[in-house]
């Protein structure tokens, strides 16, 4: 895996943040921005072995850290603060990436993703062709009834949501009835046995590899050929 670059980044008049580019091995066509989730951040083990995959297998990836993870503060910001951080992101990958300004899809882990989901629905204007969303948060664990699905009307993208069958923050079965009300249709890729983060409920190395390698896989086809086809239809 290549050493992925820094690059400091100004949020706000006063903040700064750090986001870590993966370029892929050869030109790419397409740039993924990935928000971290709320405990743990851009240097995560999970965080780190989907960018350098996704990277390897021909994205330029993008990762950074909310300005409360970049601070070493545990409890999240605001929506607002964690917005203005997204979209400043967005920004610089437009300016440091040609891929990016060719074809730029956001999302993240969990409630990186959340963020990324409420950036694009703010602005019908951002130019970001699609999102992915790696286990979206659809509502707090054991509370189905606080459901955070009311912006996702508005965001009228392309949508991928990665859900394990076992994520306590919502199953496929439970985003299914909500995504079917949205357009363009969003793609939901189900990951059988798997929790929030995908694991399986198994201590097979080489089964839990072969999964997150079948993840990247799925996200790296809905990118790139699914952009063809949007690009040809």
């Amino acid at each position: 895996m290549r050493k992925p670059s820094s690059i400091d980044i100004a949020v706000g008049t006063s903040a700064r943040t750090t986001a870590l580019v993966y370029t892929a091995n050869e030109s790419a066509s397409a740039a993924l921005i990935l928000g971290h989730g709320a405990g743990a951040g851009q240097h995560s083990p999970f965080m780190v072995d989907f960018a350098a995959a996704l990277s390897e297998l021909g994205l330029d990836v993008l990762t950074f850290n909310f300005l409360y993870t970049e601070q070493k503060r545990k409890m999240p910001d605001r929506g607002p603060v964690l917005e203005e951080c997204y979209r400043a992101l967005i920004g610089v990958a437009r300016e440091h990436l040609e891929s990016a300004r060719s074809a730029l899809f956001i999302g993240g882990k969990s409630m990186g993703g959340r963020i990324a989901t409420q950036v694009a629905a703010l602005d019908a204007t951002l130019p970001v062709e699609g999102l992915v969303l790696l286990g979206y948060p659809l509502h707090p664990p054991g509370q189905p009834h606080k459901l955070r699905d009311a912006h996702l009307l508005a965001v009228r993208r392309p949508m991928l949501f990665v859900q394990g069958t076992r994520d306590t923050f919502g199953t496929p079965d439970e985003l299914a009835p909500i995504l079917a009300k949205l357009t363009p249709r969003p793609i939901v890729h189900a990951v059988e046995g798997g929790d929030h983060s995908f694991k399986l409920n198994t201590r097979d190395l080489a089964r839990q590899s072969a999964l997150y390698a079948s993840i990247q896989n799925r996200i790296i086809a809905w990118i790139l050929n699914g952009r063809h086809q949007r690009a040809t239809t």
